[in-house]
């Protein structure tokens, strides 16, 4: 590879060094691995430019900025101890052992140096290190020694770790200055950009929040600054106001707004109530979905939100997801009077999962090939023990109820129920108004303690959820190494109305269960065979996909949704009668409608109605009264006078049968 000249804000030694003339290139892809710039290659290499604009080039550029944060506050409190800083969506975070929390006065005064240390055009330098020569450079960083203990064991170290340890070599990166000193160094795998200086002035700081140490309760509490950085300002700023949009339409907000649900304190974090408001919406969601179940062959099914503890040992649950579990509950313990026990309880676990209980009803009689597949829904209620600091609105809560499936079908079903699967969820989702969607991959790590199962096994169900999804004509990215340890899965991803990406439905592969529970069916040569279980969550939970579809539509829900479809404003007092009978036919046909009798002045009850995103207001006077008219105001502002009454009703009940979006005139035309 030919050598090119280096960008004008850095300097760069020239051995080696290979270069793109293009500015926007800030690492390589060589044989696969991504690469600093700065990587010698030879002819025989497979060489790659990652732009600054590539999933992995942001990736890169948000990593980097996580370092200039961290030597900026390290410039500001010197005794802050480094904890991690990986690249997230959209943005970074570093984490910072410090005796006080950070002020808004810190904040300013670390964006500043971020300022200064880009101006300076630092070069990130790749150093590798041996384990002590990392420990005896960064004595004074004890969250940096514990990772190095953790070598090769970065899934268990923390989240994000991984940008520092693995399991190859370690390495620190130096940031040199322009006469060549080493002013700064942090533990890290890389890659990074060049230079500070590549940064540019796409970067901001965002907030400051507290993290524990590895994520767990009994670790410090740590200090997280979260930022974003973006290629150039103009982004930036279109991202900042991405993020304005976002916050009108924050579920939590709109929740209480519009009087949809609650977390009262004194039943707990992470637990929720729902008004009548969102309950109606809600309700309209589970029917809506219970229908088009029962349509497409699923069978309800009803189980306990508890249960003894021997079930989540059969399943494993009590093995690998103990931490998310909730306490166990002891029953059936007898005592005397001095407090001895005289009688043995029995310890039982509120359900974290569905699908133990599910196969239970599959195993309760001998099953043939001519039963399967076999499709078991249910909206179950599970519990989850989240982190306090975890719990986000709807979206993060400790007790939730899952749209869940579990499907059992033979081998060669597997490839046929998967695409009926995916082509129901699609079809689901598109009943709810969704239409931008991606699909994951998640297939097996390389390495064999992280699997279970046969590589025939493997082979054939990934192959079959390629195909699957592959013939749904959707974008499909393969991610290896992110299956569960027991089979592939499709996760599907869908784009909001502001462009916001997310996960929704997953269909998961499973012999894992099926193996421990004993699951068998007789086939069509009279032996007993195992069957495959699929997993499939269509909402993922219906408070997420509530919060999804609540910040979708900013609160004003497609008609059939509506808690209040239609509401009837009388121009004067007089008029409430005539818009009552109009109310009271539409009621008789299923609409959810009510006339405002209070003593508010007509243009007051149209704002509040507007502001409760209500989607149809009919308003009548004398003119609409005498002609047996009325007219339509919609969300917009916009109006249509001298519809008849008939017409009126007509077309507000095919706005809830097509599931229309009505926010203008036009939308009902």
């Amino acid at each position: 590879m030919t050598d090119v000249n280096a960008p004008s804000d850095v300097s760069f030694p020239a051995d080696g060094f290979a270069l793109f003339p293009d500015r926007s290139v800030v690492a390589l892809r060589v044989n696969g691995e991504l690469k600093d710039l700065a990587t010698v290659v030879t002819a025989t290499d497979a060489v790659e430019p990652v732009t600054i604009d590539s999933a992995d080039g942001l990736s890169i550029l948000r990593h980097s900025t996580a370092h200039v944060l961290a030597q900026a506050v390290q410039r500001v409190r010197p005794q802050a101890n480094l904890g991690i800083g990986p690249p997230i969506t959209d943005g970074f975070y570093y984490d910072f052992g410090v005796d006080e929390p950070f002020t808004p006065e810190d904040v300013k005064a670390i964006k500043k140096e971020m300022e200064r240390i880009v101006r300076e055009g630092q070069r990130f330098v790749r150093r590798v290190v041996t384990d002590d020569e990392a420990r005896t450079e960064l004595a004074d960083e004890p969250f940096k020694l514990e990772l190095i203990g953790l070598k090769g064991g970065s899934k268990e170290a923390a989240e994000g770790a991984s940008v520092e340890v693995g399991a190859g070599e370690l390495t620190i990166y130096d940031n040199v200055s322009r006469d060549g000193e080493t002013v700064w160094k942090d533990l890290c795998r890389g890659p990074h950009v060049p230079g500070t200086r590549m940064l540019g002035n796409g970067w901001d700081l965002t907030r400051i929040a507290g993290a524990y140490w590895r994520g767990s309760e009994k670790n410090p509490q740590l200090q997280r600054i979260y930022g974003t950085a973006w290629p150039t300002k103009d982004e930036l700023r279109a991202y900042q106001q991405r993020l304005e949009e976002a916050a009108k339409r924050d579920h939590r907000r709109l929740g209480k707004e519009l009087d949809l649900f609650s977390f009262p304190d004194e039943i707990g974090s992470g637990l929720s109530v729902w008004h009548p408001k969102g309950g109606i919406v809600r309700g309209e969601m589970e029917q809506h979905a219970r229908r088009r179940h029962i349509e497409g062959g699923y069978t309800y099914v009803y189980t306990p939100h508890i249960s003894k503890e021997d079930l989540f040992l059969t399943s494993n649950h009590l093995v690998t997801y103990r931490e998310g579990m909730f306490p166990p509950i002891r029953m059936d313990e007898e005592t005397d009077a001095d407090g001895n026990i005289t009688k043995h309880g029995q310890d039982y676990y509120l359900k974290p999962m569905n699908c133990p209980m599910h196969i239970l009803i599959y195993k309760e009689r001998a099953r043939s090939y001519r039963d399967l597949p076999m499709r078991l829904a249910e909206n179950g209620t599970v519990y989850r023990n989240e982190l306090s600091g975890a719990l986000h609105g709807l979206t993060r809560v400790r007790g939730f109820t899952q749209d869940d499936s579990h499907l059992f079908v033979t081998p060669d079903q597997l490839e046929a129920e998967t695409a009926r699967v995916l082509e129901f969820v699609l079809s689901m989702l598109r009943d709810f108004g969704l239409e931008d969607f991606e699909l994951e991959l998640s297939m097996r790590d390389d390495e064999k303690s992280k699997w279970i199962g046969s590589d025939e096994f493997w082979e054939y169900s990934t192959n079959a959820l390629r195909h699957v999804a592959h013939a749904s004509g959707l974008k499909v990215t393969e991610v290896p190494g992110e299956a569960a340890f027991y089979g592939p899965k499709i996760d599907l991803k869908t784009r909001d109305a502001i462009g916001r990406t997310w996960q929704l439905s997953t269909v998961q592969v499973d012999v894992n269960l099926p193996e421990r529970f004993g699951l068998e069916f007789t086939g069509p040569d009279g032996e007993k065979h195992r069957p495959i279980m699929i997993h499939r969550a269509l909402f993922g939970s219906i408070e997420r996909f509530f919060a999804i579809l609540l910040e979708h539509y900013a609160g004003a829900f497609p008609v059939w949704l509506a808690p209040v479809q239609v509401v009837g404003i009388p121009v004067a007092e007089q008029y409430g009668d005539y818009l009552q009978g109009i109310v009271d036919t539409l009621r008789e046909a299923g609409v959810r409608a009510e006339v405002d009798h209070s003593d508010d002045r007509m243009q007051k009850k149209i704002r509040t109605h507007t502001t409760h995103k209500v989607p149809l207001q009919l308003i009548a006077g004398e003119q609409d009264r005498s002609a047996g008219t009325v007219s339509f105001r919609f969300r917009d502002g916009s109006q249509t006078n001298g519809i008849p009454v008939d017409e009126a009703i007509a077309k507000i009940r095919s706005a809830i049968e097509q599931k229309t979006l009505v926010n203008t005139a036009e939308d009902l035309a």
